[in-house]
């Protein structure tokens, strides 16, 4: 464990930004997952919905610096393709 005050500090704050990190992450599976479950029940205008609220957190994260702006380009991308490729049939 850190003696001094400022690595005491440093301690402090990585372990509140672990927590908020941790959050979004959650955030994100689970709307993610909701998506999902509803493509593969065919639910079209559901899927539209959760889509946008799936790309929301994803941006956000990356404003955030949860995530790398690649890492949610390509998840937003696959979750898009998903989605187009359920409506178009």
């Amino acid at each position: 464990m850190a003696t001094h005050a400022s690595a005491i500090k440093r301690h402090k704050q990585s372990e509140k930004r672990n927590l908020r990190n941790k959050a979004v992450k959650a955030a994100i599976k689970t709307a993610t997952r909701n998506l999902r479950g509803a493509l593969a029940n065919g639910k079209k205008e559901e899927a539209g919905v959760l889509l946008k609220t799936a790309v929301s957190l994803l941006d956000k994260a990356v404003t955030r610096g949860v995530l790398h702006r690649n890492n949610a380009s390509r998840r937003v991308s696959r979750l898009t393709s998903a989605v187009i490729s359920i409506t178009s049939k």
